[in-house]
């Protein structure tokens, strides 16, 4: 097989896995996850909803996970189970993490790594079952972990090559992945050290040092700088605040408050469960980071920061904000540690050759500037088989982490989905049976609501809770939602604008949050006397509310 065609074959088939597996969690069993429907709906909603534009696919989070399925959801008004099921999301993770899956097979490419280590390391990400879990669930770990990856292998690049071009395409990886998610400022920041500090060890004797390190500067933070600036400008220019994430209603810091989660309050607890986390996904970690750091510093070699950068960054940035209590402990904001578990293991063989390079820059390092220590010997090739080794055997590790319902809240129930076991009547067994269940009651309000044949815009609701009845409804422009221009407009006068239902959920909870609750805070309990109750719908999955049909007075 041709060096060139072996790439595309490991993509398409790390893609077909992981939409296989995709489809069978999603439209098989009906696994939703509830922040992948929420980027369907998203998604949905600027280009099918009652007011289609681009802009309502929200400024809470970033928007790339979301723009990646646009050219699936723009099927869904012929196929809605591409949106009732989340299949859009599930084509956009598997995509995704396939590439993830390519660059790993790169990097080992890129240094000149035995093949029989390419192939044992590259088969041991993908098919980590948190990976293959991922890659085809629709959230957003999928397009992170490919950003991730493919900036490590850029920036491994420059290291030997100082080729623009890897610098540059370093610098736009790392832009995308902060129009994926807010955590790629991390990484930017390691690797901005990086580029910073070695091009100016290297010009050590050049008269401009300084002027030649901080272009290369320049050239690997730009395309952060400038998706951070024009993402937080057009979200102040639109809705009159820049960072949402943290400002809105919405935005992750109210869900924290209004759902109390977030870190136990205890550094020393969060520690425990951050490190927990990570022995979990890759039980090497401990034993790669120390070896591979000391074979670098022997080596002389680079390389092998860049990985420790980069993923380290985003591990020690999950420790941080979970410690201050500002994110949830979910086991998949650690899922950068298995990426670098694999890169690690490829680094312990030296490296040989020189890597691909349009045009290599007057700093390139044709030859591993060590002696030929090791290089030829069997030593680090021993070294690197036995890591392959404990990788395979770590695998169940991480199977059983996943089953573990205090250390994986979102992965435990997989196993009432993937085995079902109506005999099983364990408290632990029966909470997988309600998780798997989430959303069940949203699909067949939304059925309910399709049967009634209404008109369009007959129905207001916040999108909180309602994402799941709006990508679930074969008519998504039935809804009025706050993505939509005149949404406040017509919660203020629902029966001159033609409203027939508004759906409510209980003033409690995230559903403070819910527009419909904030302009009527009496709507649930009894219809804040513009409505009277149609249809009361109680709730059978986990997390989700018991759900109120009402009808406008008048309507």
């Amino acid at each position: 097989m041709t060096a060139v065609r072996t790439p595309r074959v490991i993509f398409a088939v790390s893609a077909v896995l992981y939409l296989c597996v995709g489809v069978l969690l999603t439209a098989g069993r009906g696994y939703l996850g509830g922040d992948a429907l929420s980027r369907v709906a998203a998604t949905q909603s600027a280009i099918l909803s009652r007011d289609p534009h681009l802009s309502a696919i929200g400024f809470v989070f970033t928007p790339l996970t979301s723009l990646a399925q646009l050219p699936f959801v723009a099927f869904a008004q012929w196929s809605a189970g591409i949106t009732r099921w989340g299949l859009s999301g599930v084509l956009m993770t598997s995509l995704f993490m396939a590439g993830a899956v390519v660059m790993v097979w790169g990097i080992g490419g890129d240094r000149g790594a035995p093949q029989w280590l390419r192939i044992v390391i590259t088969l041991v990400f993908a098919l980590n079952p948190m990976v293959v879990f991922y890659g085809g669930n629709g959230m957003s770990e999928a397009l992170f972990l490919f950003c991730l990856c493919w900036a490590a292998r850029r920036l491994m690049r420059w290291v030997r090559t100082d080729g623009v071009h890897d610098l540059v395409a370093t610098g736009i990886a790392l832009g995308l992945g902060y129009l994926t998610r807010y955590d790629a400022l991390a990484p930017a920041m390691g690797a901005a050290v990086l580029v910073f500090g070695l091009s100016y060890y290297r010009r050590r004797a050049a008269e401009h040092r300084f002027a030649g390190a901080a272009m290369d500067l320049v050239l690997v933070t730009a395309p952060v700088t400038l998706a951070f600036v024009v993402w937080a400008g057009t979200s102040w220019l639109i809705t009159g605040q820049a960072f949402q994430q943290f400002t809105s209603q919405y935005g992750n810091s109210a869900i924290l408050t209004q759902s109390g989660a977030g870190g136990p309050g205890n550094p020393i607890a969060a520690m425990q469960y951050s490190l927990g986390a990570m022995l979990i996904l890759a039980p090497l970690l401990p034993l790669l980071v120390p070896i591979t750091g000391a074979l670098g510093i022997r080596r002389r070699d680079w390389q092998v920061a860049v990985p420790m950068l980069l993923f380290g960054s985003v591990l020690a940035f999950q420790m941080l904000s979970y410690a201050m209590g500002s994110t949830f402990a979910f086991l998949r904001f650690y899922i950068a540690a298995i990426p670098l578990t694999a890169i690690l293991a490829l680094l312990i063989a030296p490296a040989h050759g020189f890597p691909p390079t349009k045009r290599a820059g007057q700093y390139e390092d044709r030859e591993p500037a060590a002696p030929l220590i090791a290089t030829r010997s069997w030593r680090p090739l021993a070294g690197a088989a036995l890591a392959a080794v404990l990788l395979i055997a770590g695998l169940p590790v991480t199977v059983l982490g996943m089953n573990n319902q205090l250390m994986a809240v979102q992965e435990y129930s997989l196993e009432a989905v993937l085995f079902p076991n109506p005999d099983n009547v364990s408290a632990k067994y029966n909470d997988e049976v309600r998780i798997a269940a989430t959303f069940r009651t949203e699909r067949r309000l939304a059925e309910y609501l399709d049967a009634l044949d209404l008109p369009r815009g007959a129905v207001v609701m916040d999108t909180v809770y309602g994402f799941a009845v709006l990508v679930a409804s074969e008519k998504p422009d039935r809804f009025v939602i706050p993505s939509d221009r005149d949404f406040v407009r017509v919660l203020n006068r629902p029966l001159d604008r033609g409203v027939k239902y508004i759906l409510a959920v209980p003033n409690t909870g995230r559903g403070t949050s819910d527009a419909v609750n904030r302009r009527y805070p009496s709507m649930y309990e009894n219809g804040a006397q513009i409505a009277t109750l149609e249809l009361e719908i109680p709730n059978d999955g986990a997390g989700q509310p018991d759900w109120r049909l009402y009808r406008v007075i008048g309507s």
